[in-house]
């Protein structure tokens, strides 16, 4: 009874996680083939009729915009005025421009309205291969999906502050790491506006915006930053995944609103706007986050400002805007005042994230990755996957030696859990005998049970632990493999190139040999089926449960796993199969050791039989 009891609670527990799996997990990389899919189908369309943007980059195709009047504690937006759909270079070629060449960026900075509206990442491409367009991260108005950010001030009475149809004159024609560009503006009306541009060799910019008071009346500006995309992007939508604003705000902390949840909030002063707003906030910065890739403005981690998240709708697109809006400054005639914000563009690497809240003193920057409550484990579990990287090459062989280094150090809990389930085994017939003899008398039955687990020191229960353990490192794998960007098109050997992928043979064209591509509803590679194997040989190194619904739960959840880890990442594919086989390994030889017989070669011989016999049955009959 107690082993049947056991059998039971490990087979709720795999049940649970097929559960869990399957709801939260099991569409993710579907869907994003799909998204990879579209994207190429998109580049496919821009080669047949679209002219394409600078460097290779892909064309996306909304309106001009000119700025709304700022007042004071508003923002100014760029509302459609007419203009229709263009090519991205088209919208690009419609401003002066100040080209960005960086290690990691190419694109531009508009000189008409100052914004930093065209960035591509050289290092990340559509698909594995290197050939395929690059990522584009920001684009301008005028364009399909218009994504930007601004820098400026707003307030009254201070005559033509710089906007959207601003024309900026540049000192240089090339912004590059160590060589800062300065945009100068002169409104005509006593100020004159300096923009001090400078980027690092990766995804930061820094922003210094100057007045200069030749005036005779003193004025009040208010420094802003903001991020804005035109249009909801298409996002894949699933819990184990943050996609939309966020940022973090003073005490409140970690912000994070989807889309979705931005349309539900209450509007603001400003009409048809809706959103979040937070005030006397000091440190921190808001923005708008993919899977891999953000925008954030950051403010002036030592002086207060009040962020938002705002939503708003011009015709019939909607806009999505991140900004923070700073104090009042008063620029006294003669004087000079400054304001100094920076933009993350880019990639979230997680070294590279971390370097930005270690060196810039960013309050909680490294929240731009998401974590998920787990990141007790996530972070650790990426930290040694990354450690055993570097060392190898390799991040499959760094999830192989990870997934060694937890064995070793869960090898105490595990060894005893398999000891006590030698152990068990090794009292079965005692078990066998106790049922029959107490077969009418339940409560007998189970007190002689009990009697014999204390006699022989035996935990009923202690089958559990492997699996119990093995399910949040699952999780925090999953979590890792689907969320961080270095795992993203990191081959292994072999057909797998990409490990937050799934294996992209299948076994219904024959792994590739017949010429056809295999439909997307079932995902069942090479990689999927050996660990369909390996799960099989670990259930037959333990006695059939007696109970026939557990012997049938036991029996189908191999393959139940199998299709349904068909559609995960490669990467948790290969981890599972490899955790499997050094569970064989360890329970071979903790049973050999405890003089218990391995019921695996009996099993599978059973199993044949019990085949044999059925096929004669139903020949004579």
């Amino acid at each position: 009874m107690g082993n049947d009891k056991t059998n039971m609670i490990v087979a709720i527990a795999l049940s649970l996680a097929v559960l869990l799996g399957w709801n939260y997990f099991i569409a993710a990389p579907r869907v994003e083939q799909q998204r990879q899919a579209a994207l190429q189908n998109k580049a496919a369309t821009q080669g047949s009729g679209q002219v394409s943007g600078p460097d290779g980059v892909p064309s996306a195709s909304p309106k001009e915009g000119g700025p709304a009047t700022p007042m004071p504690g508003t923002l100014p937006n760029a509302s459609g005025a007419g203009g229709g759909i263009m090519s991205r270079e088209a919208a690009i070629a419609r401003s002066p421009r100040v080209t960005i060449d960086t290690p990691a960026l190419a694109g531009s900075i508009a000189l008409k309205g100052g914004r930093i509206d065209d960035v591509s990442l050289k290092n990340y491409h559509e698909t594995v291969d290197d050939k395929s367009p690059r990522i584009v991260l920001l684009s301008p108005t005028g364009t399909e999906n218009p994504y930007y950010a601004e820098f400026g001030w707003v307030g009254q009475d201070a005559g033509p502050l710089p906007g959207a149809e601003t024309v900026w004159t540049a000192d240089t024609t090339t912004l590059a790491p160590g060589k800062p560009v300065t945009l100068s503006y002169d409104n005509g009306a006593g100020l004159l506006f300096k923009r001090v541009i400078a980027v690092d060799d990766k995804f930061l910019f820094t922003v210094r915006d100057e007045v200069e008071n030749k005036g005779t009346k003193t004025v009040s500006l208010f420094p802003y930053s903001l991020v804005s995309r035109w249009g909801k992007p298409h996002t894949q939508g699933y819990y184990v995944l943050h996609e939309g604003m966020i940022g973090v705000l003073g005490a409140d902390g970690l912000q994070e609103y989807t889309y979705d949840h931005l349309a539900k909030e209450p509007a603001l002063g400003n009409a048809g706007t809706k959103g979040k707003t937070w005030t006397g906030v000091t440190g921190g910065f808001v923005g708008i986050t993919d899977k891999y890739w953000a925008a954030a403005a950051i403010p002036d981690q030592s002086s207060p400002y009040t962020g938002r998240f705002t939503e708003r709708t011009d015709g019939a697109t909607k806009v999505y805007q991140a900004d923070v809006f700073g104090n009042a400054q008063t620029v006294q005639p003669g004087a000079t005042v400054a304001a100094t914000q920076q933009l993350f563009a880019g990639a979230k690497e997680v070294n590279t994230v971390n370097a930005y809240q270690a060196n810039q003193n960013i309050k909680q920057f490294d929240l731009l990755i998401d974590w998920g409550w787990f990141h007790f484990i996530t972070k650790p579990m990426f930290r040694a996957l990354d450690f055993f990287f570097h060392l190898f090459g390799n991040f499959g062989i760094a999830i192989l030696v990870v997934t060694l280094c937890l064995k070793l150090l869960f090898l105490p809990i595990a060894n005893k859990s398999y000891q006590s389930m030698a152990k068990m085994k090794a009292v079965q017939p005692e078990m066998a005998s106790i049922r029959e003899r107490y077969a009418d008398d339940k409560m007998k039955q189970q007190q002689a049970m009990m009697e014999l687990y204390k006699k022989e020191k035996i935990n009923p229960v202690a089958g559990c632990w492997p699996v119990l353990i093995q399910i949040p490192v699952f999780f925090a794998l999953y979590k890792v493999l689907f969320i961080t960007i270095e795992m993203r098109h990191a081959p292994f050997f072999g057909w797998i190139q990409d490990l937050a992928a799934p294996d992209p043979t299948n076994i219904l064209n024959l792994f590739g040999l017949l010429p056809f591509a295999a439909p997307d509803f079932i995902h069942l590679g090479i990689w999927p089926i050996i660990m369909g194997i390996t799960m099989f040989i670990q259930m037959k190194m333990n006695p059939a449960p007696p109970d026939p619904v557990q012997a049938q739960i036991f029996t189908f959840m191999p393959i139940v796993f199998t299709f349904m880890l068909g559609s995960f990442p490669a990467g948790l594919v290969i981890y599972w199969a490899w955790n499997n086989t050094l569970s064989v390994i360890q329970q071979y030889i903790i049973m050999r050791r405890n003089g218990v017989k391995v019921e695996l070669w009996d099993n599978l011989r059973g199993m044949f039989r019990r085949k044999s016999a059925d096929k004669s049955a139903v020949a004579k009959s």
